[in-house]
């Protein structure tokens, strides 16, 4: 039988990472290839993603691929979502994309509200959580500042279809990633036409979505030629990483939620249908797409955000750790009783997040930590709490029973923690796979390639490769 390797091209808001994946006697399994550093660039006041920087760590990962002689059947990738490039009328990419953490979206939100459209209509047209750095509120500030990309573009894409762009030349607009903007109708998975008209934003920037598993083209000739491969397919998996994280889940029935714990925390449920309610508006949850026309509902949260500031805070000083260190330190200082909310506005972007926690204790009349180990105790508890309480939120909101909690992606190597959540929310939590991002984008390039039949077959082959583990309350 043809051996297939699939090439998954997984990039989060600080790293990403190329992973191979194959099948064994029908069992997945992978292997990380390549790791590069992803960071904004700031110029002028503007934070800026340097994309053609990924670009080249992608041409690097095709040549390793060529040196370790590793034929590659096909290629996807996964991006963090909300963002995108403009692309002007001879198809130059017009301008580094903005990020997300870009400061010209603050506010934006509450002007649109105030002028446009308020805050609930714009809930039940979208099912999108309200965030200020959502696409919708992107353009529409864009447009309002006369940023000359917006006003010369002929067309965006968000920034899986933007790098798969760049190796094919086709333009593509994947469902899944579209589907993070606040810009499609959850009613008839198209762009919401008068909604963008509205605040001012010319519909056909955007294409019509595709859904995830569609074959996009092959690496252009000339791209090809450069590295001394063949043109090989480019899949637009499921392009939103959470999207094809929650593929992943080892879920063996539909009563569960799953957490996917990163730099951000996303906890939500899969459903056949959007939860577009007051509740769910009153809780601000969102309604993202899924493979196979589900969808996940779910809400944004700070992850490990707190902890990465902190290390970084820390290395500078010459405090480097590991993280069995880090965990170590946090179960020494376990009885420290301070406790922060993760997603108060002050750890946003603070300019030192350990003055930033501090200084949110003083306010709420609370010990600071005083040691770097306190520090850390205090952010597994406190997300811990977080997680207890939005799960008690979902759980009112979910139209069956949850009976577990599958915790995906790197934090749920953290067994620590994962104890310390199945504690605080009193039903079993399973964690792992922890590369459900990677392992989900190769499945679905599986699928593509006719080796794994739907997202249930996909599950229970993920399940069969990387057996989870399960911590019981």
């Amino acid at each position: 039988m043809e051996e297939h390797r699939f090439l998954a091209i997984d990039i989060g808001a600080t790293s990403g990472r190329a992973v191979l994946g194959n099948f064994h006697r029908g069992i997945p399994e992978i292997q990380e290839l390549y790791r590069f550093p992803n960071h904004f660039v700031e110029v002028h006041g503007q934070c800026l993603w340097n994309v053609f920087n990924l670009y080249e760590e992608i041409k690097k990962s095709l040549i390793l691929c060529k040196k370790e002689k590793i034929p590659v059947h096909s290629l996807g990738i996964d991006t963090w979502g909300v963002d995108f490039g403009y692309i002007g009328g001879d198809g130059s990419l017009l301008g580094l994309p903005r990020a997300y953490r870009d400061p010209y979206t603050q506010g934006a939100s509450e002007e649109v509200f105030r002028e446009i459209i308020t805050r609930e209509e714009l809930y039940r047209q979208t099912g999108i959580q309200i965030m200020d750095f959502n696409s919708l509120f992107q353009l529409y500030r864009a447009k309002q500042q006369n940023y000359a990309p917006c006003l010369q573009a002929k067309r965006i894409l968000f920034m899986p279809d933007l790098l798969t762009y760049l190796l094919t030349g086709r333009a593509v607009c994947e469902y899944t990633i579209a589907s993070t903007s606040q810009m499609l109708n959850p009613q008839t998975n198209r762009f919401h036409t008068e909604l963008l008209s509205r605040l001012g934003i010319n519909p056909s920037l955007l294409l019509p979505p595709i859904p995830p598993g569609t074959q996009v083209g092959q690496l252009t000739h000339r791209l090809a030629e450069e590295l001394g491969i063949a043109p090989i397919p480019v899949i637009a998996v499921a392009g939103h990483d959470t999207a094809s994280a929650v593929t992943a889940v080892t879920a063996t029935n539909a009563h569960f939620a799953y957490l996917s714990s990163g730099t951000w925390s996303l906890m939500g449920i899969e459903t056949p249908q959007p939860i577009i309610t007051e509740a769910s508006m009153r809780h601000n949850f969102t309604n993202e797409g899924g493979i196979e026309g589900s969808w996940r509902f779910l809400k944004n949260l700070t992850g490990m955000w707190l902890l990465e500031e902190c290390r970084r805070e820390w290395e500078k000083k010459g405090r480097v750790y590991t993280y069995p260190q880090i965990v170590e330190m946090a179960k020494n200082a376990a009885d420290y009783p301070a406790r922060i909310d993760p997603d108060d506005p002050m750890f946003a972007r603070p300019l030192s997040m350990c003055e930033a926690i501090a200084a949110y204790c003083r306010k709420k009349s609370q010990p600071p930590p005083q040691t770097d180990g306190e520090t850390v105790s205090l952010i597994f508890h406190s997300l811990a709490g977080r997680y207890r309480e939005t799960l008690a939120t979902l759980k009112e909101l979910a139209p069956f029973p949850i009976e577990k909690l599958h915790v995906i992606g790197g934090g749920s190597r953290n067994r620590w923690l994962n104890q310390l959540t199945a504690q605080a929310i009193g039903i079993p939590l399973i964690a792992g796979p922890a590369e459900a991002t990677a392992i989900g984008n190769i499945m679905l390039q599986a699928q593509c390639a006719g080796l794994v039949k739907n997202r249930w077959d996909i599950r229970q082959k993920v399940a069969a490769g990387f057996p989870p583990e399960i911590f019981n309350p």
